[in-house]
């Protein structure tokens, strides 16, 4: 069995933290590097819920995409929410490392796997400078309307669902799509002439003025169901380490739906 700090180390080679944002806090959270690894679990968020999973699967190692402390911390006390999370693992010898921004700008990375996903055709990438986002072709052109049915049925479920803007009817040949928060990457998608755009988190007024700029189709997913497929990508490129090294290691992809939405509801809504 691989020590702690070899994983690690294939990790960084895939995701190589100097090419995380200045402001993102990505590498290991904890763990013993000189610890055994045999089991790994793959999740977005590093929630007690994934915690408690861990726990139950006997994983040494748990691999999220979000940060644990994004903005630092001066105390890891389990009367906080964080804090338990931290001593949990600890308590049972589990290791957390985080790959972030520097697995969003990976070559495969969140972008990727969010393509494969729907079985996208990946051309290049809308962001150039730092390999962020993607752009892709379909099969055969759908209206927005079956794109946006396609992404409904090839990502997780959560409450949100999806949300689209545009015409229903017109034809999508070529789509930009980046997982996460997307609106900051509107010039970049109008640069690319793509057709429709997928992503998530997308807010009124960039979505509105996107929209009446030019005739651009915007399917707005859930965040966390836009970069859980990274989380089987990525389970999936640890597993032919594995095999490579010979290690034996047990990878998993947790099913849990950490998104924060709950329900969802419609109604006729109040007079205007």
């Amino acid at each position: 069995m691989p020590r702690l700090s070899e994983v690690i180390a294939e990790l960084d080679a895939l995701w190589p933290p100097e090419r995380a944002e200045s402001w993102d806090a990505v590498g290991t959270v904890c763990g013993d590097p000189d610890a055994e690894v045999t089991r790994v679990l793959f999740a977005v968020d590093p929630v007690q819920d994934i915690a408690d999973e861990a726990i139950a699967l006997g994983a040494d190692l748990i691999v999220t995409h979000h940060p644990l402390y994004l903005r630092g911390t001066t105390t890891v006390a389990a009367g906080h929410f964080k804090g338990r999370v931290v001593h949990t693992l600890i308590k049972h010898d589990i290791a957390l490392h985080v790959a972030h921004t520097n697995a969003d700008t990976a070559d495969p990375g969140v972008s990727d796997a969010l393509a494969g996903a729907l079985d996208l055709r990946v051309t290049g990438p809308l962001v150039p400078e730092n390999n962020l986002g993607r752009i892709c072709e379909l099969d055969r052109p759908e209206t927005l309307a079956e794109f946006s049915a396609r992404a409904a049925k090839r990502l997780p479920a959560t409450a949100q669902g999806i949300r689209v803007a545009g015409d229903p009817g017109m034809t999508v040949r070529r789509v930009a799509v980046s997982g996460g928060s997307g609106d900051s990457l509107f010039g970049a998608v109008r640069v690319a002439g793509v057709d429709a755009f997928l992503t998530a988190d997308l807010r009124h007024h960039p979505a509105s003025e996107a929209t009446q700029q030019s005739p651009l189709g915007l399917v707005d997913a859930a965040h966390w169901a836009t970069e859980w497929p990274w989380c089987e990508q990525a389970a999936a490129q640890l597993d032919e380490i594995s095999d490579r090294h010979g290690w034996d290691l047990r990878v998993h992809v947790s099913k849990t739906v950490t998104d924060p939405w709950s329900s969802h509801h419609t109604s006729p809504g109040a007079p205007n």
